[in-house]
């Protein structure tokens, strides 16, 4: 049932045990979601949730709960420690969960093109994702234009992370998300042939480019992200230009790379570079006889090659791009034997109740609007009528990499283990 908890909406059910936290004050309770594995402390302004550990809690997530009379909502992934669950009070039994996120009211530079659907009644829909948060938010601000009754619940966490929770959802019921927007083709492949997927072909799907549209129609990619070679240009004469210059003993101790148990991307990089004929195991033997440091996403890879920490990086590129634009002293190339890519797909899950909702959140993010969004965040995009970010090559440019996704997919695994075996 519906309920308030000091003016916030919150659902009621079975799946959460929360209890009293002493000297916390009366708007706190805090407790285990049985579901989600995880420690949650709701507060009058805030709901926060950690996995639950016998050692320590780290957070997942923190989400901001706007009073009846603010006008946003927003959601935020801190690394700060959560409140750990000491002097109980009172023990109750109740599920609570988060019942409206809406970013309606925000307001963004671009609007959407005018839809040929009409707009719909209320819904909610929950989306997982790996996409930064500010991104998202000003995405889900411009589907709002359009569709102004629809509210969008975002979990956001890294690819690998959400891949763990959907899981856990799967071992314990249904999934709880409507939509799955991460970088990592091969999960789609899975996903898809384990039947979680909806069969949808998105509005002026004959517009978009064909490489990242599944011929079933269960997923489309949203946009291109290669991964390149960045290089800080104050620590760097003679920037390396394929992978092979990276296993140079020059570079020893000087490259970052992400962790492939985090990025979807870095875990599809290890299984394109194990596979490709002029690269293989080999390769990645002689890469890691440089020790590079393994970092756990791409952006404080991106970060500590601007910063000259690490003064070469393995990383997409368009974090190079922003951070370059801000006036980092960081630039990209693209190695001569080609960059992997991921195209960051969408795909809504079978077991959704709001299929309509849903379907028009697809719509919107391969848009002909939706894709000028991409390119404003600095993204390659799906379709050629919208341009490309400021600095960025066009496609036919770049030389890439495209091997089998179901070879990919049934060794990524294995790919993954080996980095890790080499590099960890």
């Amino acid at each position: 049932m519906n309920s308030l908890f000091h003016g916030i909406p919150v659902a009621v059910g079975p799946s959460l045990a929360y209890h009293q936290v002493m000297n916390a004050g009366p708007a706190t309770v805090s407790g285990h979601d049985f579901a989600m594995f995880s420690l949650v402390q709701l507060t009058a302004d805030q709901l926060s949730c950690a996995p639950v550990s016998l050692q320590a809690v780290h957070p997942l997530l923190s989400r901001s709960v706007s009073h009846p009379h603010q006008h946003h909502n927003s959601i935020r992934n801190p690394m700060s420690r959560s409140t750990q669950v000491a002097g109980v009070a009172t023990l109750v039994v109740l599920g609570l969960t988060l019942a409206g996120y809406s970013t309606a009211e925000a307001t963004a530079e671009t609007s959407p093109e005018a839809s040929a659907t009409a707009a719909l009644e209320a819904a909610t829909i929950t989306l997982y994702t790996s996409e930064p948060q500010e991104k998202i938010d000003a995405i889900i601000a411009d589907c709002n234009e359009t569709q102004p009754d629809v509210t969008v619940e975002v979990f956001r966490a890294g690819t690998g992370d959400l891949t763990a929770r959907i899981e856990a959802e799967r071992t314990t019921g249904n999934v709880q998300a409507d939509i799955l927007l991460a970088a990592d083709s091969g999960t789609f492949e899975t996903y898809k042939a384990d039947d979680l997927l909806l069969a949808y072909s998105p509005a002026d799907v004959e517009s978009l480019n064909q490489d990242v549209v599944d011929p079933d129609g269960f997923s489309v990619g949203t946009r291109i992200i290669p991964t390149a070679i960045a290089y800080n240009t104050t620590a760097i004469d003679n920037p390396p230009t394929s992978w092979a210059d990276l296993t140079d003993p020059g570079y020893a101790g000087k490259i970052t790379m992400p962790n492939p148990d985090v990025s979807g991307a870095a875990a599809y990089n290890a299984a394109v570079w194990l596979h490709n004929a002029d690269l293989g195991d080999e390769w990645l033997v002689d890469l890691a006889a440089n020790k590079p440091v393994i970092a756990d996403s791409n952006g404080p890879v991106s970060q500590a090659v601007a910063s000259g920490t690490q003064p070469v990086g393995v990383v997409v590129d368009y974090l190079v791009r922003e951070l370059k634009a801000a006036g980092s002293p960081i630039d990209v190339a693209y190695p001569t034997e080609g960059v992997p890519y991921v195209s960051q797909p969408v795909g809504i899950f079978a077991s959704t109740d709001e299929q309509a909702a849903s379907e028009a959140f697809v719509d919107y993010l391969v848009s002909a609007a939706g894709q000028e969004r991409a390119v404003e965040q600095s993204y390659l995009p799906v379709r050629n009528d919208v341009g490309a970010p400021e600095g960025a090559p066009a496609m036919d440019e770049i030389e890439t990499l495209t091997p089998d996704l179901d070879v990919i997919n049934d060794t990524k695994a294995a790919a993954v283990a080996r980095f890790n075996e080499l590099f960890q």
